[in-house]
């Protein structure tokens, strides 16, 4: 969630074109869109995410297509958490960081973090990457019954133990982190290295940040 400049491009129905659901590029990947759940940092649904869906600029999709092809051989799949995120979606992150009296999910995502800091610490910001539709946020699970992977922390643990290459990790949980590096850098994605879940592709395809909502609706018309 690292602070990136550009500018705010607000659409409030649709997206532009070049954005794409990735069931549609590979409905083999999994998704598990937690913050169109309550089951995130929030303890809430987030404002702006209508469905369950991943949202994506199309060359990040076909990235993960390609990436997926690549790990279904090893016997693994990918399993996207959050992938466009509308910027309305990112200010409702700020106003819950900065609300320091809602401690409720702070034992399951934040217990080594005062929440008054997670902003300064660069955990929280008021622009995300994913809002351009480059990133992604993504694990591993292994087929064929889609068991999860050890990655060492859940998704949206905030704390150094989530740097990709925390010196604390044991050697399988490295191992599994560096497997899913590995096939996405081949794929053009760069690595967040304060969060393993964390990939952007490069070149992105927009500079802009987005705030169309997170439904089908939006890529499908």
């Amino acid at each position: 969630m690292a602070v990136v400049a550009g500018c705010l491009a607000v659409l409030a129905g649709s997206s532009p074109s070049g954005f794409t659901a990735l069931s549609d590029v590979d409905p083999g990947i999994g998704q598990d869109m937690r913050y169109a759940t309550g089951r995130n940092f929030t303890g809430r649904v987030v404002e702006g995410y209508e469905e369950p869906v991943c949202l994506l600029a199309k060359p990040a999709a076909e990235a993960l297509r390609r990436a997926q092809r690549v790990l279904r051989r090893q016997g693994f799949s990918l399993l996207v958490y959050d992938c466009y995120r509308p910027q309305r979606a990112v200010d409702r992150f700020v106003r819950w960081a900065r609300d320091t009296g809602d401690q409720a999910t702070k034992a399951e995502f934040y217990p080594e973090v005062d929440k008054s800091r997670l902003v300064e610490l660069g955990y929280i910001a008021e622009q995300s990457g994913h809002s351009r539709g480059s990133t992604v946020d993504v694990t591993l699970v292994r087929l064929p019954g889609r068991q999860p992977v050890d990655m060492g922390t859940p998704f949206d643990w905030f704390g150094p133990l989530s740097h990709t290459d925390a010196p604390r990790i044991g050697g399988a949980v490295r191992e599994n982190r560096r497997l899913l590096r590995r096939v996405l850098e081949a794929e053009g994605f760069v690595n967040l290295p304060e969060e393993w879940w964390h990939f952007t592709h490069r070149p992105e395809a927009f500079r802009e940040q987005f705030d169309f909502p997170v439904a089908l609706r939006a890529v499908r018309g």
